[in-house]
């Protein structure tokens, strides 16, 4: 599965899922338990059947930042004569 989650992104359905976790435990709610148990399942593996199914994606692409940083250091260096 490709990551289709971003780190921010990860770390806030993280918390929310603690939150609604632990709500969940507090007032015996099936509910919460689970969606909480479904948001911390996407924070740590970073994919997300819903954004799957929509093929969006709040990841963003390393590999494409890494060639626009490399193109722009070649483009930036002095040739030694």
């Amino acid at each position: 599965m490709k990551e289709n989650i971003g780190t921010i992104d990860s770390y806030i359905r993280l918390t929310a899922g603690f939150y609604l976790l632990g709500r969940g435990i507090k007032r015996s709610s099936d509910f919460l338990m689970i969606m909480g148990s479904i948001k911390i399942a996407e924070g740590i593996t970073r994919w997300c059947p819903i954004l799957h199914m929509l093929k969006m994606s709040t990841n963003r692409n390393k590999s494409s930042e890494e060639m626009q940083v490399s193109e722009r250091q070649s483009d930036t260096q002095i040739p030694i004569t």
